[in-house]
C-alpha cells in the first residue's frame, strides 16, 4: 500500500487539480446507509456540475478550473444562476490505480493552461474515487453512481474518511467491475 498520510489526513503527493461549482443532492434515496446527507462526489451522475462546462473551454489541464473566479466569469457571460450551487476545491493523489498495472503516473492536458489559484480557506470534507477512463474530464465516482457505498463505509457525503482507505478499497479489489478505470484518488475541500 502507498502511503504517508501528513497530519491533515491527506497524503504529501497530493496535487492542486482546481475548483468546481456543483448542485449538491441532499437526502440521496436508495442508500443502505441512512447516515449519508448528501453527495459531495466529483462526478456529475449525481450531484450536477454548474453547466456543462468543457464546451467553454476555459478548464485547465486537470479539466477542472484554476480560480473561482472563472466559473464566476462563466456563469454571467452564460447567466448560469450559481446561487444553489457549492465550491469545491480538489487535489488529486498523483499516481492512478489501474486494476491490471497498479499504481502508475499521469499528467495534466498541456493544451491547457494549469496555474491553480491556491484557496485562502479550505475545509477536507473526504475523499472520491473518480473513474478517468478517458483520461481527461472525471467520469463516475462509483462510491454513489455504483452503490458501492452500501458496501463500502463513508462518511455523511458519502466520500471516503482517509486516503488509506482510499488507497486500501482500490488495492483490495472493490472497486473491481464497477466502471472501467483507472482510477484517481481526490481529496474534496469545501471553500
Amino acid at each position: 500500500m502507498i502511503s504517508s498520510v501528513n497530519s491533515n489526513g491527506t497524503n504529501d503527493r497530493m496535487i492542486p487539480v482546481g475548483y468546481l461549482a456543483k448542485r449538491i443532492l441532499n437526502s440521496p434515496g436508495g442508500f443502505e446507509n441512512t447516515q449519508i446527507a448528501d453527495i459531495y462526489s466529483v462526478s456529475s451522475c449525481i450531484s450536477k456540475n454548474f453547466a456543462d462546462y468543457i464546451n467553454f473551454w476555459k478548464h485547465n489541464g486537470y479539466w477542472f478550473f484554476n480560480s473561482p473566479k472563472i466559473i464566476q466569469q462563466i456563469a454571467e457571460e452564460q447567466s448560469i444562476d450559481l446561487t444553489e450551487t457549492k465550491l469545491f476545491y480538489y487535489e488529486v493523489y498523483n499516481l492512478e490505480f489501474d486494476e491490471d498495472e497498479g499504481w502508475k503516473f499521469f499528467e495534466p492536458d498541456a493544451s491547457f493552461s494549469t496555474v491553480i489559484e491556491n484557496p485562502l480557506l479550505k475545509n477536507l470534507e473526504g475523499f472520491d474515487i473518480v473513474t478517468f477512463s478517458c483520461a481527461n474530464s472525471a467520469e463516475c465516482s462509483p462510491l454513489s453512481c455504483n452503490w458501492l457505498a452500501n458496501t463500502i463505509p463513508v462518511n455523511k457525503h458519502c466520500l471516503l474518511s482517509t486516503f488509506d482507505n482510499a488507497c486500501h478499497v482500490l488495492e483490495n479489489g472493490e472497486f473491481r467491475n464497477s466502471e472501467p478505470g483507472p482510477f484517481r484518488i481526490i481529496a474534496i475541500y469545501s471553500v
